[in-house]
């Protein structure tokens, strides 16, 4: 079912949230001091390509400079990346079969706006 899933996310929004991801990681590399910010966009990037089967968590590890440098992401980038996917999400939402993706748009929601210190692993 997860392939199913998101070969569909794939056509409807997966290359559209995709290329926003990567073109903010690519203005994130351009700027020297923002690599880390261009790299977890990147990653996430990639989540956003092929969401269902993975998920986010947080990591344990992560600090409070984890915390000040998604402050700086979500002034540089992270707020229009939310707003794609909130965008995206209601418009998925609109129809039955859309549901299931609208909803996998505001979950990553949350994970556009705070990037660091957060790991994608495979679903239990």
């Amino acid at each position: 079912m997860n392939t199913i899933l998101n070969v569909i996310w794939l056509i409807l929004a997966g290359i559209w949230l995709w290329i926003g991801y990567m073109l903010a990681g690519l203005l994130m590399c351009v700027l020297i001091v923002t690599i880390p910010w261009g790299i977890a966009s990147f990653r996430i990037a990639n989540y956003s390509l092929w969401p269902f089967g993975r998920e986010v968590v947080s990591n344990p590890r992560s600090g409070v400079l984890s915390f000040l440098g998604n402050v700086v992401w979500v002034l540089l980038a992270g707020w229009w990346l939310a707003l794609e996917h909130l965008i995206t999400g209601v418009i998925m939402c609109l129809t039955i079969i859309g549901i299931p993706l609208g909803i996998a748009n505001f979950k990553l929601i949350p994970v556009s706006l705070a990037p660091l210190g957060k790991e994608i692993v495979e679903s239990k």
